[in-house]
């Protein structure tokens, strides 16, 4: 049935490849073999959603299980949704067709914070109460992981459990739990009290939550002595033991990162003190050549790609990256593939490394010196300076590259003009850089992109407890750098402030914003991260509605005592050590990174965990 109501719909609306499924090395099996039944969900558009290494990573694991069957689910664009809804066709797995609300979980991977009314659309639309008090058997578990997750407070209402860190292991002990319940004809509230006990396992409704007159925490409790007070991360530590798959599903249509992906190794050992993820995803473990080459090899073959990315938050930090490369590049050439390192640090792009990758599609180089001032450099522990960049750029340049992308932000704590200005100003001197050189290609130009984000402060960051600027000072500061621009050369783009604004509401809100997503849901917001949706003005009469000032969350400096949101998680990185770091970001003082000195900043607690200086 839901076959033909699809051929009725599909020739209704944008892109119909995103919702057909039965792409090359998608997994479909026999429903009567199957005991669990996982919706893999991404609150975003296929191509996106497809784009992700950790569905790729899960998706392959789960459907390893004999018994197990994991689909995949992207959000429908609204032209779709307003299909299916007219229609009474509720949001399937692409796998079967099959409406998810029969599903036994229902997981979401949520990496941006404004994909949380995505995720609750998406649940509706399947028929499946938002509510998590309102779902009452042992079927429906709706879970969820992924970075956003390291504060769970804002959708504490609507998930039941909450995958904390990495999720190869967890998820199937949750899983296997899940099976045993089924057996046995226990509850749901019996299934999620043991899941609690899992590590890496929080299940909020176990916890209650009390807060003072001024709207802060006042206090954080268990209900139940049976449950950890404290939610410990998981993580893999030897990388070459943990799951990678040997395929992944092959996209219908073109997808934003649409090449094979190989992960190098994961966590970060620089420091930034703006950057998530270099904290949450600590310590640093790296995969061996043999294995990142025998994965590489596997992709190429199973999927027909003829383009590697290196993937990790630091590329050029890999400890033997010159070996890997000539490693793969005794079969690449061969086969004309080829491998891509996104994520270059400015200061580990050398003439050795252009040698290297001389075989590379010359596209553009992206590097991200996030600051225009070395003062403002040092605030966030970039240990960057202008000379680095300028040196890389020279070595780009000579290999060949023109064109050159450039991320910075504004916003950032201590900030002034003048290091506002700094940032088209060092676009300028790159600019520069090349016409300096009397060797290049004539009739050859040069372009460069600065990109600027605007600051978010973010939980298990040293700045989580700043304020950040106010939407009209942002635009004062967009405004500034527009103004400075004098070449043609340079191009400038910019995310609109009030977007980020509403990503700093909900990376560090609590339980009092569940009920403002649910009237934002409930009055039709959705694609948020998209700017042909989103409304700045109806969130804001949503908040109103709720009697909620969002600034509580997004302007407001915290006390270093106040409890904050998360406090009941622990990522391994101590809270005295990320104070230690606010206080020396106030001071312009620097850290030296993990290989050159250890911070003691806790990650080593986890057994085995990698720390490059004895302690």
């Amino acid at each position: 049935m839901l076959g033909k109501k699809l051929e009725k719909i599909l020739l209704k609306v944008q892109k119909p490849a995103r919702y057909v499924g039965g792409e090359i090395n998608s997994v479909v099996k026999n429903i009567d073999e199957i005991n669990v039944r996982f919706a893999f969900c991404f609150p975003d558009v296929y191509e996106v959603g497809m784009s992700h290494l950790g569905m790729k990573i899960l998706y392959s694991q789960l459907n390893e299980e004999h018994d197990v069957w994991c689909e995949r689910v992207f959000a429908p664009w609204p032209d779709m949704e307003e299909q299916m809804r007219n229609n009474n066709i509720e949001l399937y797995g692409l796998e079967s067709g099959n409406s998810i609300k029969n599903f036994d979980f229902i997981g979401f991977t949520l990496q941006y914070e404004l994909s949380f009314t995505n995720v609750l659309n998406m649940l509706e639309l399947a028929g499946i109460p938002i509510l998590s008090s309102d779902r009452k058997e042992l079927n429906q578990i709706v879970v969820a992981g992924g970075p956003c997750v390291c504060n769970p407070e804002p959708m504490a209402d609507f998930i039941d459990i909450f995958f904390i860190g990495e999720g190869e292991e967890v998820d199937l002990e949750v899983i296997n739990l899940y099976k045993k319940c089924k057996k046995n004809n226990e509850s749901r509230e019996e299934f999620l009290l043991q899941a609690s006990k899992i590590e890496g396992v929080y299940v909020p409704k176990f916890y209650d939550v009390d807060y003072n007159d001024d709207g802060t925490i006042k206090s954080f409790k268990a209900k139940n002595l049976d449950v950890p007070s404290k939610i410990k991360k998981r993580i893999m530590i030897d990388m070459n033991k943990s799951y990678f798959p040997k395929s992944f599903v092959v996209p219908s249509i073109g997808i934003v990162h649409d090449r094979a992906v190989a992960e190098i190794f994961r966590g970060c050992t620089r420091g930034c003190r703006f950057c998530q993820a270099g904290f949450i995803y600590r310590p640093n473990r790296e995969k061996s050549i043999e294995t990142i080459n025998e994965q590489c090899k596997n992709l190429c073959e199973s999927t027909g790609y003829d383009e590697i990315s290196l993937s990790s938050l630091s590329s050029s930090d890999y400890s033997k990256l010159y070996d890997l490369l000539d490693k793969l590049k005794c079969w690449t050439e061969n086969e004309m593939t080829s491998v891509s390192l996104p994520s270059l640090r400015v200061d580990g792009f050398s003439d050795e490394l252009t040698s290297r990758l001389k075989s590379i599609r010359k596209g553009g180089l992206t590097f991200a010196p996030e600051a225009g001032t070395q003062r403002m450099r040092d605030v966030i522990n970039k240990n960057v300076t202008e000379e680095e960049l300028i040196k890389t750029c020279e070595f780009a340049f000579k290999g060949g590259w023109t064109s050159i992308k450039l991320y910075f932000m504004i916003g950032l704590p201590t900030e002034t003009m003048d290091d506002v200005k700094g940032i088209v100003e060092l676009g300028q001197k790159v600019v520069n850089t090349y016409y300096k050189d009397g060797n290049k290609t004539k009739g050859k130009s040069v372009n460069v992109t600065i990109g600027v984000s605007s600051f978010v402060p973010k939980p298990f960051t040293p700045f989580q407890w700043e304020p950040q600027d106010k939407i009209e000072v942002l635009k004062e500061k967009q405004k500034t750098m527009i103004d400075n621009l004098k070449s043609k050369k340079i191009k400038l783009n910019w995310h609109d402030a009030e977007t980020s604004f509403l990503e700093a509401v909900f990376a560090r809100g609590d339980r009092k914003l569940c009920k403002v997503l649910k009237l934002a849901q409930e009055n039709g917001i959705k694609f948020d991260g998209w700017s042909d949706y989103f409304s700045f003005e109806k969130w804001m009469s949503i908040f109103e509605e709720c009697g909620i000032n969002p600034e509580f969350y997004a302007n407001r400096r915290r006390n270093l005592e106040e409890i904050l949101p998360w406090d009941h998680i622990d990522y391994g990185i101590s809270k005295s050590f990320l104070e230690r770091e606010y206080l020396l970001s106030c001071k312009n003082q620097t850290t030296p990174n993990c290989k050159e000195k250890c911070s003691n900043c806790g990650a080593a607690c986890f057994k085995g965990g990698i720390c490059f200086e004895k302690r």
